[in-house]
């Protein structure tokens, strides 16, 4: 049975979205065609706006706790996010945890490419550039490559997150995880899938020889858990079963003490599972806690104070804009021409282009060609 709560949440989530996209990112895709690194930075600080929004409907509305333990964000740092992969809204209730310990416009995630179709949320995406995978890494490795790239030489800083285990736990995952492990003669899991190392090994090889080289500052590996109240899909969360608690607990690792190499790689990504594997164990045979002091060993780069007053801003701004714009698009028959007009254009580029993200790649290629091209000239004269 859907809940009142279920229901706001995704309105909320959805209006945000998709009036954001339109008339918040919409009058600034020009930008894309003149400055790649201003559109980028100015995109980003919009799409951070937004997503405040769940993290201020999940604690003030659905009343769930955000509980951070063990190391701390160095913030602005440049950083590769590894994450157990529970539920399939992993990656949105981590948003929680990054509005205390870093800055949410840094971050990118990579997902599953069908999602950027989803009106209002695959737009924003779209347009904060987030990483879209096809699961095929004879296509993706060449995605991540102009991606990565494409950030290091802007100069953006970049906090990517990665679910190494590639889908959410469930019992049907768990299955093949475990038919994987008989095969290979590892261990079987009972709270973490077997991580797939190829795309976490690429990424920070590649990261580490950009250039500009020094791409990467440090790796964070997160584990999340759940005491109670399990939302495994967004149906749950339509049920309104949220998360009574959501428990993070962080490990920074220094690039310096990260292992180089392939194999090496490998090897440490697959020696943080087992650990992982082991933490949820004692956490959910124990007291479902990760620390029994119940907070990190490093302080949040933002008081609670100020969490809160970002989280009273958001739900203010994020329930008066949608009402704004219906307004204006009853009143204003401009309005929703440039509304209809944004709509096509949103479908037909991704049509067309693959989606927003690639446009901006192309635009960045011929600026980067055309700046070449005048350097040569220029020692040429």
């Amino acid at each position: 049975m859907v809940s009142w709560k279920g229901m706001y949440f995704a309105l909320a989530l959805f209006l945000g979205s998709f009036f954001g996209s339109i008339f918040m990112l919409g009058p600034f895709l020009p930008l894309m065609f003149i400055s790649p690194a201003w559109y980028r930075w100015i995109t980003d600080c919009i799409v951070a706006t937004w997503l405040t929004l769940p993290v201020a409907l999940l604690e003030m509305v659905c009343g769930a706790k955000v509980v951070v333990t063990g190391d701390g964000f160095v913030p602005g740092e440049r950083s590769v996010i590894i994450m157990n992969h529970r539920t399939r809204m992993d990656w949105m209730f981590l948003w929680n945890c990054l509005l205390r310990y870093s800055y949410l416009r840094l971050e990118k995630i990579c997902l599953k490419s069908s999602l950027k179709s989803i009106p209002g949320f695959g737009w924003a995406m779209q347009v904060a550039a987030f990483v879209f995978i096809q699961r095929k890494w004879e296509d993706d490795k060449s995605h991540f490559e102009k991606m990565l790239d494409y950030f290091c030489d802007i100069r953006e800083p970049l906090q990517l997150l990665i679910f190494p285990e590639g889908t959410d736990l469930t019992a049907n995952t768990k299955a093949r995880s475990n038919e994987f492990a008989e095969k290979n003669g590892l261990k079987k899991y009972e709270y973490v899938l077997h991580p797939r190392t190829t795309g976490f090994t690429f990424v920070v090889e590649r990261l580490r020889e950009g250039n500009p080289c020094d791409n990467l500052d440090a790796i964070h590996d997160i584990t999340v858990a759940y005491p109670q109240n399990i939302p495994q899909t967004e149906k749950h969360l339509l049920q309104g079963n949220f998360p009574r608690e959501i428990h993070f607990h962080v490990q920074r690792y220094p690039i310096e003490t990260v292992p180089t190499g392939k194999a090496e790689l490998e090897r440490w990504c697959r020696q943080r599972w087992e650990e992982k594997e082991e933490r949820l164990r004692r956490f959910y045979q124990g007291g479902r806690r990760f620390s029994a002091a119940g907070q990190g060993a490093v302080p949040p780069c933002k008081s609670e104070r100020r969490v809160l007053a970002l989280k009273c801003a958001s739900l203010l701004y994020w329930t008066a804009f949608p009402l704004g714009v219906l307004a204006l698009l009853y009143l204003c028959s401009f309005a929703q021409w440039y509304l209809a007009a944004m709509v096509v254009f949103f479908v037909v580029q991704q049509k067309i282009f693959g989606g927003l993200e690639l446009l901006e790649l192309a635009c960045h290629r011929y600026f980067k060609k055309q700046r070449k091209l005048h350097e040569a000239k220029g020692k040429v004269n």
